[in-house]
């Protein structure tokens, strides 16, 4: 028999699998939370008990959502012949990732507007953004690129989170893929250090 530390975990997992699929279809204000429970067979007293509010619930699913993604480009960002291999492969695994409807409404879309900046920011920080800035400086350590790297590190991810939103709705996402993967490697390039002068 589970404990009830593990029925709770299973209820707030599925409150959230749920709570994810609908936000991603709907919106956040598109989601009542009557339906949500209902579809789950609580009561919003159980929700409200796990995640204290529907912007509580939403929380959980952002920092679900950022944790997958942030898996994915962990995953692909290695292996790789090179530091600019692992790199460009951790830049597509972000696009690809974000084609996906719980990642580019909730995350890119809803998430900044319902939770903030701040909050969805400090969110993106600690996962994603978080493995930027470290392959920005491995980047850096290895000799591809040289300068300001939080500068560089916050406009590639402000240009990766716009191609993700304007990718998701072209109708070939890998040829927008490829392209800013391109476009990432070229600019790299152009911030390689200056040798002998």
């Amino acid at each position: 028999m589970a404990t009830k530390a593990e029925q709770r975990e299973r209820t707030r997992a599925e409150i959230v699998r749920i709570a994810t699929r609908r936000f991603a279809e709907s919106g956040y204000a598109g989601v009542a939370l009557e339906d949500l429970v209902a579809e789950a067979g609580l009561t919003r007293g159980a929700l409200y008990h796990h995640f204290g509010s529907k912007q509580g619930l939403f929380q959980a699913v952002v920092e679900q959502a950022q944790a997958g993604v942030a898996e994915a480009v962990e995953h692909a960002a290695s292996g790789h012949d090179d530091v600019l291999g692992d790199f460009l492969a951790g830049c597509r695994a972000f696009l690809e990732a974000s084609l996906a409807p719980e990642v580019r409404r909730i995350l890119l879309v809803d998430g900044p507007a319902v939770l903030g900046w701040d909050a969805w920011r400090d969110g993106d920080l600690d996962t994603s953004v978080r493995h930027l800035d470290a392959g920005v400086a491995e980047l850096a350590d290895a000799g591809v690129i040289d300068g300001e790297l939080d500068t560089v590190a916050a406009l590639l991810s402000g240009a990766l989170n716009e191609v993700a939103l304007v990718n998701a709705r072209a109708h070939d996402h890998e040829r927008g893929i490829d392209a800013a993967v391109d476009v990432v490697r070229r600019m790299l390039r152009g911030l390689a250090p200056v040798r002998g002068t």
